[in-house]
Formats: C-alpha cells, structure tokens, sequence
C-alpha cells in the first residue's frame, strides 16, 4: 500500500497540535472537542502506520507439512490436520480469508487492485486463490455452509 495516506493522518494530527499548542496563547480556555479529535487524528494516525507495518512485514508460507503466518504481530505454524475450519468473507476489497484451528487464527486477504487519485494500488496476496484452494485441498475441507457472502469450509 503507498504510504501517502500515513503521512497525511500525521501531518493533519501534528499540525492540529500545533495549532492547538500555539491557540493556547490566545484563547486558554479551548473547547475540550478539540482535545478530544487530536486525541482522535493521533489514534488515526497511529492504527494507519501500524496497519501498514503489519501489511508490509506479512509473510505466508504452505509446504507439505502445513502452513506458516508472519505479520509481526501474530506468528502462526499450523500443521494441516491442524486447520479446523476456513471462513471466507466476499468484501469490495477481495475475499478475506480466515484460517483457524483450535488454539489460533490468522486472517489474510486475496489481491485488490483499485484506483485511487490516478494509481493503481494493490493489496493482499496475488496468489491468494491459490493459496486458498491449497488450504482447503491439503486441510481436507468441504464447503459447509455459505450465507449472505461468508462461505464456510470444515471436514465433512
């Protein structure tokens, strides 16, 4: 993902700031809202850089004996008599693909290529079907129920 967006949420939260800090000297008594929405753009700003963080370090490996998740954040080893159930979440943005077992999870996307301001930007695995129908072949599991979109693979 570019990273035009981070740098727009912190440039918005530390201008805000200092304008803020330099309002101060003139009126004293700022509304408590204001506080309250740079409290907001600082929370903003940091959940984009760490979303990004985690995007950009997100490592997911298939062999033979199961499958590994990275994000920096989670570490997942799954072996594939391991992998209880699949759910898959057709969203605008590609399907969101969450892996789980009995003792942990882990969530992946499929590519999204979309437009913004002229660019074309791309998200998630570009192999993510792939990946997908590698989980499910290997796991040995069958699609059990589908509702509204979400579509939910465990063993028969």
């Amino acid at each position: 993902m570019p990273r035009k967006g981070e740098f727009n949420a912190w440039a918005l939260a530390v201008g805000l700031g200092i304008g803020l800090y330099l309002a101060l000297s003139t009126w004293p008594d700022l509304p408590g809202f204001l506080w309250i929405f740079e409290g907001v753009m600082i929370f903003s700003a940091l959940a984009i850089s760490l979303g990004n963080w985690m995007d950009r370090r997100t490592v997911l490996r298939l062999d033979a004996d199961g499958i590994a998740f990275d994000n920096g954040l989670r570490s997942v080893r799954l072996g594939w008599p391991e992998v209880q159930n699949v759910a898959v979440v057709e969203t605008r943005s590609g399907k969101r693909i969450q892996v789980q077992s009995e003792q942990s999870h882990f969530t992946f996307k499929t590519l999204t290529v979309m437009s913004m301001l002229g660019q074309s930007v791309r998200s998630g695995f570009a192999a993510g079907q792939e990946i997908l129908d590698t989980i499910l072949k290997s796991s040995n599991l069958k699609l059990t129920k589908e509702s509204e979109g979400v579509y939910y693979y465990a063993r028969a």
